[in-house]
Parts: structure tokens; C-alpha cells; sequence
């Protein structure tokens, strides 16, 4: 069969396959950008959940830490409402949780806290806190800071004296510098110098030339005047004072070294404490000694016993660690090597006629710097380098004066001086030494000087010393060193 078309008939043509190839082409095109659309929504989806499971635990984190700060001002007020923990240690809980609440009454977080007091002699020198805190609403992400709850004790300077005093240009000091009195500041320092004095009479004993009657609180060439201070509150002496009589009786009860006065005539007797670095500490009675005359920034001229003739060993013994505490009622020589933390006093609490003291006989060091050993020195008068000592000394420790002075006294061989005022030709060579190096604190309660100046020039002592304040025994010092402040204070605030 044949078929006609006519003109007007439009004929169907089939599409080009070219054309079909660009309708593909869109439809891969569509579903590419599809998928690019969806990685990149998924990953800003994804970015979006991680920063917000990110900010919850951050927002966890913050909280966490405040509920533990909360546990230790907590147990702060626990402490302060009962004394006798701070005592003995009578009534400390631990570990104990304490639910902190925001001021609607919801649950914000729980803190527990762990408290150990550290005791010597019986007595709690400090307490040492740990809070765990977490978040109510997040609990996977705790907290922990540790604190050390004591109050501030002397160690936290490198000198406290409780009367005018000069820091001559020979003299480097790192720590706090204080004086209840006015200060000649000439040495190289770099931390605060704070006198309590508004004004003093700085006189030409104090190297102020011409005298300066309405001196500053702190005046002179001293390497760093923007860190003087004056007036500040006193340093009270009274509160740094150390009860002998308590001191003692915890000795003899609490398994502490104690003697009693030794025999003989009072300038020939005394006893003299060689530290071994093994621990332990060897102890003889001095029984003779050879008097020099000597002249201290104190008392004036007078005769200076310190160089031991004779002595008798009494035994070599083990520091106790329980109750570090050594008692003397009478004069000490200390020297050695410590390992541990001891305090030594040298007093007479029976006797108000007698003042021992105490002479830094030899050098003094530590079996290791870490902080883990330390020595407190307190004599009910003075403490003192004595004529007979190394050339460059290097004494480590916190030493107290209590009613006398720290330091050298005033040797003289020279000519220009009375016979009866030199220490003699054997002696000589002892008179003018190089250098004294202290690591840790002086408390002095009288004048100090460890180097004399005669007409402007150095004439005795110790040319050049260096003074160093201990930074670890500020906040581990050694058994009963005296405090500064009766408050209690957080130290060593740091989190795990």
C-alpha cells in the first residue's frame, strides 16, 4: 500500500542525538551539585554539632572548676569554724562532699574534698586540701585544685629586722626587705624593700653624708627605687616571738632532742650540732672555748667566746621525723650538711638571766635543693658568724634572733686599734673575709651587719655577700618557724 503526503502535512521527525546528550549532560550537572550541596551541608552540620558538644564541655569544664574552688573556700570555712583541727588535727574530715546549688536551689555540681593536715610534735603545722569538682549537667568532665591552708611565716622574706638598718653596696638581695626602723637601701636588689617608717635620723653610721634627720622611710642608691615602700604596717615581733616553754615541753613529750643546760662556767660550756648528710646529726658538749674581743652593732665592745678548745661527743642521732625539734638551754654551734627539715632553738625559758646564742660555725647546705630539707634557727638572743670561719661561707636556712642581732662582729689585728682590742696575730687572717652567701631568712630583732666599714673603708667581715631568700621553705618551712600573721591564707593554689 502506498501512502500520499500532502503540502500542509507536517511530517514527525525523531530528535537529534545530540540533543540527547545535553539532557544527560544537566541531569549529571544537577546530581553532582546534589551531592557537593550535601558534603558540604553535612560537614557545616557536623562542624555545628562538634562546636556546640564543644562549648558543653567548656561550659562543663568552667563549672566543674568553679564547684571545686567552691569545695576549698568551703572546707576554708569548715577549718575557721573549728579551731581545734588546726591544732591537733582533732576532727578533720575527709574526704568530704559538699553540694554546691545556684541561688534558685538547683543542683550545680558536687565537690569532694580530701584533706590531710601535716603535724610535728603533735601539733598541725598546715593543711593540705584537694577538691574534685563536676558539673551537675555534665559530670564526664571534672576538675581538681589543691591548696596548702597555713598561715604566712617568715620564710617569705629574705630579711625582717625590727629597727634602722643599712644594706651596703657590697651586698646583692633577692626577696622581700623589710624593717620596722628606716633603711639605707645601697645594695643590688630586686624585690620589695618596705620600711615602717614615714621618716627616720639616718646618720653617718648609716652612711648618709651630712646626716639626714627626716630621712625617708627608705633612702639611697639602691638598684631598684620604684620597688621602696614606706610606710607599711609593722612586722609585729611580738606574734613572731616564739614560746620557749611550749616549745620545750613538746620536745621532752613528743620524742623531739632535748638538753639541759650544759656544765661548766657560762662563756666555756654549750653545745655544738655537726649535720651529716646521711640524716642523722652528731652532738658534743663544749667544755672550754678561747674568748676574742669583739664589738657588735648591739651591746658595744665586749669579749666574744666562740672558738671551742674542747669538747666531748655525746652520739651521733637521727633526726626524728615526727618531731623534728632539737631544744638547747644553752649556747649552740651549728655547721653541716642537713637532710630533712629541723628547727633548732637555743634558750633558757627557767632562767630570764641567761640569753643563749647561737653560732654559724661552719658552712651549712642541704643534702638537695627540691625543697624536701630545711633548717630553722632560733636563739633567745642572737645568732651570729662567729671570727674562726671559712673564707667564702655559704650558710643555708631561716635564722632568728629574738631579742638580740644577727650578723658578724667588729674583729680588729690592726695597729691603729688598743691591744686589748685585737684578736691577736693566730687570729689574723680570720678578721677580713671574701664572701658569705645566705640562702633563706634573717629575723633580727637588733641592728645587723656581717661586713664594718673603718673611715669609709672596709675593715672586717665579709667584703661581698649575696642574699637569698628561700622560695620552697616559704611555703614548706621547717617545723615551728615563727609566722608573720596569726590569719590563715591559702598557698601553693594550683590545679592537678
Amino acid at each position: 500500500m502506498k501512502y500520499k503526503i500532502s503540502k500542509n502535512q507536517s511530517v514527525a521527525r525523531c530528535p537529534l542525538p545530540a540533543a540527547r546528550a545535553s539532557r544527560g549532560v544537566t541531569v549529571f550537572l544537577v546530581l553532582g551539585f546534589m551531592g557537593v550541596f550535601t558534603i558540604i551541608l553535612g560537614t557545616i552540620g557536623s562542624y555545628v554539632l562538634t562546636q556546640a558538644t564543644y562549648g558543653r564541655a567548656l561550659l562543663a569544664r568552667e563549672v566543674a572548676l568553679n564547684v571545686a574552688e567552691s569545695g576549698l573556700e568551703y572546707y576554708r570555712w569548715f577549718l575557721a569554724h573549728n579551731p581545734s583541727i588546726m591544732v591537733s588535727g582533732t576532727g578533720l574530715v575527709t574526704p568530704y562532699t559538699y553540694a554546691v546549688n545556684d541561688p534558685e536551689g538547683s543542683s550545680v555540681g558536687d565537690a569532694e574534698v580530701s584533706a590531710s593536715a601535716n603535724t610535728q610534735c603533735g601539733a598541725v603545722q598546715w593543711v593540705d586540701l584537694t577538691s574534685r569538682g563536676v558539673a551537675s549537667a555534665n559530670p564526664g568532665f571534672p576538675r581538681t585544685l589543691s591548696a596548702r591552708y597555713m598561715q604566712p611565716s617568715v620564710a617569705e622574706y629574705s630579711y625582717i629586722v625590727n629597727t634602722n638598718v643599712w644594706a651596703g653596696p657590697d651586698r646583692t638581695i633577692r626577696g622581700l626587705y623589710h624593717s620596722n626602723g628606716g633603711v639605707r637601701m645601697d645594695a643590688t636588689h630586686n624585690s620589695d624593700v618596705t620600711s615602717a617608717a614615714a621618716t627616720w635620723n639616718c646618720t653617718s653610721s648609716y652612711n648618709c653624708n651630712p646626716a639626714q634627720p627626716n630621712a625617708s622611710g627608705v633612702v639611697g642608691g639602691g638598684s631598684n627605687p620604684a620597688l621602696w615602700t614606706y610606710p607599711v604596717p609593722t612586722v609585729n615581733f611580738a606574734a613572731i616571738s616564739v614560746d620557749f616553754t611550749d616549745l620545750r615541753t613538746k620536745t621532752q613529750t613528743q620524742g623531739g632532742i632535748h638538753y639541759g643546760p650544759a656544765s661548766g662556767s657560762v662563756n666555756d660550756r654549750g653545745y655544738h650540732l655537726v649535720f651529716n648528710p646521711s640524716g642523722t646529726v652528731t652532738i658534743y658538749r663544749v667544755t672550754s672555748t678561747t674568748g676574742k674581743p669583739s664589738q657588735s652593732s648591739q651591746y658595744g665592745w665586749g669579749t666574744e667566746y666562740s672558738i671551742i678548745n674542747n669538747q666531748t661527743p655525746l652520739g651521733t642521732f637521727t633526726i626524728p621525723s615526727s618531731c623534728a625539734l632539737m631544744f638547747f638551754e644553752d649556747r649552740v654551734w651549728v655547721e653541716g650538711t642537713v637532710n630533712g627539715k629541723v628547727t633548732i632553738i637555743a634558750a633558757t625559758p627557767d632562767d630570764s638571766g641567761t640569753s643563749p646564742d647561737v653560732y654559724l660555725n661552719n658552712n651549712i647546705l642541704y643534702a638537695a635543693y627540691d625543697g624536701t630539707n630545711g633548717l630553722t634557727v632560733v636563739a633567745e638572743r642572737s645568732v651570729l658568724i662567729p671570727l674562726v670561719v671559712p673564707d667564702a661561707m655559704e650558710i643555708h636556712g631561716i635564722f632568728i634572733a629574738q631579742s638580740g642581732h644577727y650578723g658578724r662582729d667588729f674583729f680588729t689585728n690592726s695597729s691603729s686599734w688598743p691591744l686589748s682590742q685585737r684578736v691577736g696575730s693566730a687570729y689574723a687572717s680570720y678578721v677580713m673575709q671574701t664572701q658569705l652567701t645566705t640562702v633563706g631568712t634573717v629575723v633580727s630583732n637588733g641592728r645587723t651587719g656581717t661586713s664594718w666599714n673603718c673611715s669609709g673603708s672596709y675593715c672586717s667581715g665579709f667584703q661581698t655577700r649575696f642574699d637569698y631568700y628561700d622560695q620552697q621553705l616559704a611555703f614548706s618551712p621547717p617545723p615551728f618557724t615563727p609566722i608573720v600573721s596569726t590569719d590563715y591564707k591559702f598557698a601553693l593554689w594550683r590545679e592537678q
